[in-house]
């Protein structure tokens, strides 16, 4: 048993679902995350700190290596008069901050063509831009906006731990058939309710990718961020795609190993499996399918450049200058201390390096091989 009825969203949830019956995974965690009310993502975004951090909260220098290889990517580009830089998912400008600051003081040929797109569908998250970007918009650098821009000439569009977010349908392996698991009532209470595919993308989207479940194995398909992935690639006429998120190729992903899938819900730094626990009050992620994300790039013309850990990434675009970016000027030894400490947090296999991995994809750049994608 669940206690959803005991949050706003889930007597929302109860009261639409008893009205109208079952909805699919994807549709409830669409609610959970991102209703304008009562979502996750629409939450003030400092209490997310309860329940778990990312890259750009570490250090300083996981925007700065980012800038340096946006930079890198501008000069594939041929050093185009404007490049335009879209983040999506910026939330409040941390991240964008981090890699116009950097940009401005170390790249300023860069910076000049620099056009800098924090998108964020939260509106009070996209408020903060104001302040956080300030003198990068005053200076014509930057700039808020709620969706990808429909079209861009040249530049990057990237996220950081965005497309494990977006909603995901739940698929069960029943009498060698594909069933979905739908979110249904128990009395006042959320449960799971197995019956037929909600779409037929869903049987394409595992025959496609010769994806064969296990009897009784259940699986995530994640066609949001196929489709995130697909409209990026349309709206970008040449130049790169980085995706930094945790997930594996499908024949991985969908193996013996992941029987029960990847879905997890995290409360307070714990993840659990109770999905109606707390509707819109817990984070809902699953991992991201990479052989996916290629296909749906390809459909707009773009192909692989690369797929390496974040450990990997990180290291090979700070070790051409010793991680020299992670100091500001005037620390004392022991803030230097404290900060090589912090790259090790997001560097090592125990701490954020293995769990995260950089995929790009290009198009229409003659050289994409860039630094962050060399081997160590």
């Amino acid at each position: 048993m669940n206690a959803a009825t005991q949050t706003p969203l889930g007597k929302i949830l109860v009261a639409r679902i008893r009205e109208r019956g079952p909805i699919t995974f994807a549709g409830y965690m669409a609610e959970c995350l991102y209703h304008p009310q009562h979502g996750y993502y629409s939450r003030a975004e400092c209490k997310r700190f309860a329940d778990y951090y990312t890259s750009v909260d570490v250090h300083p220098i996981f925007g700065r290596l980012l800038a340096r290889q946006l930079a890198e990517m501008w000069e594939r580009c041929g050093r185009p008069a404007e490049f335009i830089v879209v983040e999506a998912g910026a939330g409040v400008g941390r991240l964008a901050a981090h890699i116009l600051d950097f940009a401005a003081r170390e790249f300023p040929g860069f910076y000049s063509a620099l056009r800098y797109i924090a998108v964020e569908q939260s509106a009070a998250r996209r408020a903060a831009h104001a302040s956080a970007l300030a003198a990068h918009i005053a200076a014509g650098r930057a700039c808020s906006a709620a969706d990808l821009p429909a079209s861009i000439p040249v530049g990057c569009i990237f996220s950081n731990e965005l497309l494990d977010a977006l909603p995901v349908h739940r698929l069960l392996c029943e009498h060698g058939e594909l069933r979905e698991i739908y979110v249904g009532l128990n009395g006042q209470s959320l449960c799971d309710q197995v019956g037929p595919l909600s779409s037929p993308l869903l049987e394409e989207y595992f025959s496609e990718q010769e994806i064969v479940l296990l009897e009784g194995q259940q699986a995530e398909a994640s066609l949001a961020a196929a489709a995130w992935m697909e409209n990026a690639a349309q709206c970008l006429g040449r130049g790169f795609i980085l995706s930094i998120d945790y997930g594996r190729e499908a024949r991985e992903l969908y193996d013996e190993r992941h029987l029960r899938g990847t879905l997890l819900a995290y409360t307070r730094h714990r993840a659990g499996e109770d999905f109606y626990a707390a509707p819109g009050e817990q984070d809902l992620t699953a991992h991201i399918n990479f052989t996916a994300l290629d296909r749906a790039a390809a459909r707009g013309g773009f192909s692989r450049a690369g797929l390496v850990s974040q450990s990997s990434f990180l290291l090979s675009l700070g070790r051409a200058n010793e991680f020299a970016d992670l100091y500001d000027e005037g620390q004392s030894e022991t803030e230097r201390i404290r900060s090589r400490l912090l790259l090790k947090t997001l560097i090592f296999p125990e701490g954020m390096g293995e769990q995260f991995s950089v995929l790009i994809h290009s198009k229409g750049v003659s050289d994409a091989s860039l630094t962050g994608l060399a081997p160590l």
